[in-house]
């Protein structure tokens, strides 16, 4: 009888909640974006035009081949493109990175505009060569028109504009560039360094990470500004089995290769990280329940607090990159064993890069691999790794400042808070800065997010004149903040 009663009281408190999730569902207001792309023929012409030119100067960075005149011949094409903020900015090049000084009427909490001038290889039939920056079918294309010399050249225009106007900022702005980021190189650490040298601590940092995006989620129409609150964790691992080697026509059990494999093998089936909500992606749930097409994925969305055990075990399910919001990644991605068909390894090797979460950082997520691996007869060496970055505060100056300049620039769009789970140059100046904001003001629809390091990277045109203004917006929204 007792039980009876408990199941009663348990089913209860269910209906309960329940219906207050209802409740609170039916309340909650149906939103829908707007975005468009400009119009003004003058400005797109114009802006993709000089795109073309920065795109047409090859800029692949190389950890075999660090060459650095490259990126000076970069340095020379912006400042044709750009005479007026050469002609008034402080520059300072360290090795082949780039720092531009715009001196404002203060020097206190200063702002940086960063954006990396270094892409990645470009191989593979193109529609357009990749680097001929040919502005076709309404778009500017070639390797790094979208990631990122379009958000380079966008906050270059809105400097040169502002200037040619007599404007000067009310802070010191910085227009930052590292030409290795995509090879996660010592550029970023340079610039930052610099900033620490010099003793001059920034306000807000803007850089890339997130941007303007379409249907985040099945069952979400529309477009919102993924802005990135904080970044994952970088790690390169290599786990090594060992044994005598030997002839393989009388193989043992266990030799290195299959230990390594049953290694793999239990990781993919059975993820050793654990999966949590953090500030950023209830956030981001809470914000896009208004726009969800369907009743049932919105009564989800808004009550997280009784959904979430349900989504920890779903989101990963919807898409990887859902499931990486959540926890630590690991990705298999080398191997290495015998030289020889007929030849049993004496080590044999397995290579994987890792995203850290914050709730398990490396040590921990590290720690965990290490004792798995262990119990494989597998060792483990960290080559890399490196913290999550501290997380933009939802109620902060930096993120309230961001939000409103988008909602200014770009009405219709919903802001979502992101959490980054690449690798961006923005990590390094969590010691030099108060607010570390990852957003490209730029639309990437589905064809510019394939194409980023893949075939055929390109940006729309028209979406180049709102990110000229937004980068103006952000730099007048200085005006009378102490």
């Amino acid at each position: 009888m007792i039980a009876v009663y408990l199941l009663l009281g348990f089913v209860g408190i269910l209906l309960l909640l329940l219906l207050i999730a209802l409740v609170r569902t039916l309340m909650l207001p149906k939103k829908q974006t707007s975005y468009s792309l400009s119009t003004d023929r003058q400005r797109v012409e114009l802006y993709a035009e000089k795109l073309s030119k920065m795109v047409q100067v090859e800029t692949i960075s190389s950890r075999a081949d660090p060459e650095i005149e490259k990126f000076r011949n970069f340095h020379k094409e912006l400042e044709a493109l750009f005479p007026k903020v050469f002609a008034t900015c402080e520059k300072v090049e360290i090795d082949g990175n780039l720092l531009l000084k715009w001196k404002g009427k203060r020097s206190t909490a200063p702002i940086a505009l960063m954006s990396h001038m270094d892409v990645v290889e470009a191989s593979g039939q193109w529609r357009y060569p990749p680097f001929s920056g040919a502005v076709a079918e309404g778009k500017v294309w070639g390797r790094g028109a979208a990631d990122t010399k379009c958000s380079l050249m966008a906050f270059y225009q809105a400097a040169e504009e502002l200037m040619e106007q007599g404007y000067v900022p009310d802070c010191d702005v910085y227009l930052l560039s590292s030409c290795t980021e995509e090879i996660g190189g010592s550029g970023g650490p340079k610039l930052a360094g610099w900033f620490r040298e010099q003793g001059i601590r920034l306000f807000l940092l803007c850089d890339e990470g997130g941007s303007i995006i379409q249907d985040p989620i099945g069952g979400v129409k529309g477009h919102f500004a993924a802005v990135g609150i904080f970044e994952k964790g970088y790690g390169d691992v290599r786990f090594i089995a060992r044994s005598k080697g030997g002839h393989a026509s009388a193989p043992g059990k266990n030799t290195p290769i299959p230990r390594l494999a049953k290694f793999v093998s239990r990781v993919e089936k059975k993820t050793p990280f654990r999966r949590a909500f953090s500030p950023a992606v209830n956030a981001m749930f809470a914000r896009i329940a208004p726009y969800c097409a369907s009743f049932g994925l919105k009564f989800v969305l808004a009550n997280g607090w009784l959904f979430r055990p349900l989504l920890k075990k779903v989101m990963p399910m919807i898409s990887a990159q859902a499931a990486a919001m959540l926890q630590t990644t690991i990705a298999f991605t080398m191997q290495q064993g015998s030289q020889g068909f007929n030849v049993l390894p004496q080590e044999a090797t397995v290579c994987a890069n890792l995203r850290f979460i914050p709730h398990q950082g490396a040590r921990e997520s590290l720690e965990v691999l290490d004792k798995l691996a262990k119990q494989h007869g597998i060792e483990m060496e960290v080559v890399k790794q490196g913290e999550p970055s501290a997380s933009l505060d939802l109620n902060g100056a930096g993120f309230g400042l961001v939000q409103d300049t988008i909602h200014k620039i770009f009405p219709g769009v919903g802001v979502l808070p992101y959490v980054v789970t690449g690798a961006t140059d923005a990590r390094f100046y969590g010691q030099v800065c108060d607010h570390c904001v990852r957003f490209s003001p730029v639309n990437y629809g589905p064809e510019q997010m394939a194409g980023m390091h893949g075939l055929n990277e390109n940006i729309e045109a028209g979406c180049l004149p709102a990110a000229v203004d937004y980068y103006k917006a952000i730099i007048q929204a200085q005006e009378g903040r102490n």
